[in-house]
């Protein structure tokens, strides 16, 4: 559809011509000095980090399977006692005593993300008087390329970097616009246990291990063979008749004379799932790493890059963006004036200029990262994606189920990337197998329970730490939402019958079993927290632990329909798990208002003792939830706005990109943009500042330090921004910044109902609009297939010049409750009301 769609204005509105002449890249005038200033490139399970050093060159490499562990035990069967004890502590109000008690219910640490380690390259003397007004380096998201290049006397060197998905191997070349001017020292290193050796005279073998335990000891020695096993091999390629290539030591090789130098890095590990233990494993990564290199060493560099533009194109083609100030703003001439500025530069002065460009870049550079970091059969995106440098990395770089895992994801389904999902509902699948015996034995319950932090062991049980953020068994409950979110976006029905249905049935199960009955014949958890917050009790002391927190309410109830209305579809609506499911529905406790007017945290309005605080768990319901709508519950909408004004607008990247969405789904403009603007602050590497957010100078977003959920964000945000649906509801423009990006386009975006919308407006007014339904079709018995009639109607101060509507099949959904009316969308100054169409299926 985004190829397809062309709309008219875009070869008439000057506004458009202008802003598209700079094209997405990050760029940089000098080498990195800090991690953050390097740029990645990933193919979903290889990352390497670039540094583009002129004399001294260092590539770091992550494979994704590399942590550290083994697959353990996440029971405990002193839990059930100890639950017994934190529920009466909470039924008496002693909360203090409760959250006390509720220690004895955390378990063991997670395990921790490795590194792989580096390719280090030593150039001669004659680069360190590399002329420095030509250096360049960029990351050109359009090709997934990294390319460098400078002068030494009157020799141009270049290099070129890419990480291929579809050849599994990180490429890179080398080479100078004079003959037989590449020479170079290359090896391979890690700060993991290992050793290299060469392999015939062009290839280096690097073999190792990770820590059998989470905090790796100073000296490995022969004590660690338990650990998962790893193995690189980095194979050169020389251009024929000129060069040669030494060996030195037995670990590195040494190029001489050459025109052009092509590496290869290959590399794989023991991993084989997250129930077999590494020493049990069959797989011998180096005879993988071998074989891998042997199919693709007779194929050209230049087939290489072919086969990698044509899968990775496949995915990021799918959309794209265009921003630009009106079109009688002198903006868009001073924009193609600074097209050599650096991205830091640009990010420095986004707070005067405010370049829409940048915006654009921004939005595309997370589709980018997903792309790199999360491929159909690799690991679920982690903390940083898959780029680390560090044995001991912070937070240990893995999975948190309580915002971070999940926002990585939000991007994946309305920019059309749904395949890089798929690694999300396969780590789903691996913990709700662990999860049923954590809530067998922990909790006495049916089914499954994940709590805030996992690993690639699949832990479900509660992670070692305080009990605000350890004690939190709603983090497989969360990830379920995903799993029907994404069937609202594909009607795929072998896909919910399959995959989603059978997970979303053991999470029903645990959280029935999990509920208990309450005060006023509501049903409660108990016991409750509101992820890393705390609250003051009666007592004015702090504690964390109640009953009914606002989020823990809000996730069971979308769960709940979403087992409803995915039980309608799959005509197992007369299921008992069903019945009980529908019943407990309507005796969940209820969000409420507080005394202030923002929206209750916990059950009971306690006071907060940091009012600012970065999370905003309570707000679930608005975002990503979608219990909380300006239609159906303009008071809790009301209450939410009031919420995110308490909250201020300070906070780490993720947070910011979070408010942003949710002042999106309230379509507030002004704020939404307001949070936009925030994250687009530089951060200096050197005096970077926690809890503060912002952008590095490659664009990774800051906590500080890196977090690349907030990447994530940003990209889903900003799709949030310009279309919202529903399996009914399609808004346009529903928080478009008509003052900041007066003039635009969107194509490709993906909207609930199988729809690809695309979008162009001029001056804030939407001009045209392109929709396409497409769907696999399915031999079904439940889901008849209908060609959708499209009802239409307009509510907006703007104009819309011409709609176009493209011929499509699509299936009609069997759906619980009757399409709702046409009404105009809720909306209050200052901003731009929405743009809603309504569909419904022909009958």
């Amino acid at each position: 559809m985004a190829e397809l769609w062309n709309p008219s204005s875009m070869g008439s509105s000057s506004s458009y011509s202008q802003s598209s002449s700079r094209p997405l890249k990050v760029t940089f005038n000098e080498p990195a000095k800090y991690w953050t200033d390097a740029l990645p490139i990933g193919n979903g399970r290889l990352g390497a980090m670039v540094w583009g050093g002129v004399a001294s060159e260092l590539l770091q490499l992550n494979e994704d399977t590399l942590w550290t562990g083994v697959p353990g035990i996440y029971t405990n069967p002193d839990a059930p006692k100890a639950l017994l004890e934190v529920r009466n502590l909470v039924d008496s109000g002693e909360y203090v005593e409760a959250t006390a008690a509720a220690a004895k219910l955390v378990g063991n640490p997670a395990d921790v993300y490795q590194l792989l380690g580096d390719i280090k390259l030593e150039f001669d003397d004659s680069h360190l008087n590399y002329a420095k007004e030509t250096y360049q380096r960029e990351l050109d998201l359009d090709t997934a390329t990294i390319r460098i290049k400078y002068t030494v006397g009157d020799v141009e060197f270049s290099r070129e970097h890419f990480a291929s998905n579809s050849d599994q191997v990180i490429a890179a070349k080398i080479s100078a616009n004079k003959p037989g001017s590449v020479s170079f020292v290359v090896s391979l290193d890690s700060k993991l246990d290992h050793w290299c050796q060469i392999n015939g005279n062009s290839q280096i073998i690097m073999e190792g291990r990770c820590p059998e335990k989470r905090i790796p000891p100073q000296v490995y020695g022969n004590g660690n063979a338990k650990g998962i096993k790893f193995s690189a091999v980095l194979d050169l390629q020389i251009s024929e008749g000129n060069g040669m290539i030494h060996i030195i030591d037995d670990k590195k090789l040494k190029v001489e004379g050459s025109d052009w130098v092509v590496l290869l890095l290959v590399a794989s590990s023991s991993f084989d799932g997250p129930f077999t233990k590494p020493l049990d494993s069959k797989k011998d990564p180096t005879s993988y790493s071998l074989s891998a290199l042997k199919l693709i060493r007779n194929l050209s560099y230049t087939d290489l890059y072919a086969h990698h533009l044509n899968d990775y194109q496949n995915l990021f083609h799918r959309v794209s963006l265009q921003l630009s100030k009106s079109s009688s703003s002198h903006f868009c001439l001073k924009q193609n004036q600074d097209d050599k500025a650096s991205t830091a530069e640009r990010i420095k002065t986004f707070e005067m200029d405010e370049d829409p460009s940048l915006v654009e870049l921004l939005f595309q550079f997370g589709r980018y990262l997903l792309i790199s970091t999360s491929r159909p059969g690799t690991q679920v995106a982690n903390l940083q994606g898959i780029w680390n440098k560090d044995l001991q990395p912070k937070w240990d770089c893995a999975p948190h189920l309580n915002i971070n895992l999940e926002m990585n994801y939000w991007l994946s389904m309305p920019c059309k990337l749904g395949e890089c999902q798929e690694p999300l509902f396969d780590f789903l699948t691996s913990l709700s197998i662990n999860g049923r015996k954590t809530a067998k034995v922990n909790y006495e319950a049916n089914g499954w329970v994940v709590h805030h932090k996992s690993d690639i062991w699949a832990k479900s049980s509660a992670d070692h730490g305080d009990v605000d953020w350890a004690l939190w068994p709603m983090g497989g409950a969360w990830l379920c939402v995903h799993l029907w979110e994404h069937y609202t976006y594909t009607l795929d029905t072998d896909f919910l019958k399959d995959k989603a249905y059978p997970l979303l049935e053991g999470c029903g199960l645990f959280l029935l079993d999990w509920l208990i009955e309450g005060q006023g014949g509501y049903l409660e958890t108990n016991p409750s927290t509101s992820p890393e917050h705390d609250f003051i009790a009666p007592d004015g002391k702090i504690a964390s632990v109640s009953y009914s927190s606002t989020m823990d309410m809000a996730i069971i109830k979308e769960v709940f329909s979403a087992i409803v209305s995915a039980a309608e579809v799959l005509d197992k609506h007369k299921d008992d798990l069903v019945k009980r499911v529908h019943e407990a529905l309507s005796r969940l406790y209820p969000p409420k208002i507080a005394k202030d007017g923002s929206l209750m945290e916990w059950a009971q309005d306690f006071q907060d003792p940091d009012v600012h605080h970065r999370h905003l768990s309570h707000l679930f319901g608005l975002f990503p939830g979608h219990t909380i709508t300006t239609e159906a519950t303009p008071d809790l909408c009301k209450a939410a706005e009031q919420t995110l004004h308490k909250r201020g607008e300070d906070g780490p990247g993720w947070s910011t990109t979070w408010k942003a969405a949710l002042w999106a789904r309230l379509h507030n403009s002004e704020h939404s943009y307001r949070m936009v603007k925030h994250l687009i602050n530089f951060v200096d590497s050197e005096h970077e500042k926690p809890f503060e957010g912002g952008l590095y100078s490659n664009l990774f977003a800051a906590h500080p330090p890196f977090q690349i959920d907030a990447n994530f964000g940003f990209t889903a945000a900003v799709a949030e921004m310009l279309v919202q649906s529903t399996l009914e509801d399609l808004y346009l423009l529903p928080a478009l910044p008509r003052d900041k990006w007066a003039n635009g386009y969107v194509k490709g975006l993906m909207a609930r109902g199988g729809v690809t919308v695309s979008i162009c407006w001029e001056e804030g007014n939407l001009h045209e609009v392109g929709l396409c339904y497409s769907r696999r079709l399915r031999a079904t018995t439940t889901v008849a297939h209908k060609t959708f009639a499209a009802k239409m109607a307009w509510r907006s101060a703007g104009s819309l010049s011409r709609s176009v509507m493209s011929a499509a099949r699509a299936p009609s959904l069997r759906t619980a409750a009757p399409m709702p009316r046409l009404r105009p969308p809720v909306s209050s100054a200052p901003r731009l009301q929405s743009r809603r169409i309504s569909f419904a299926p022909s009958r």
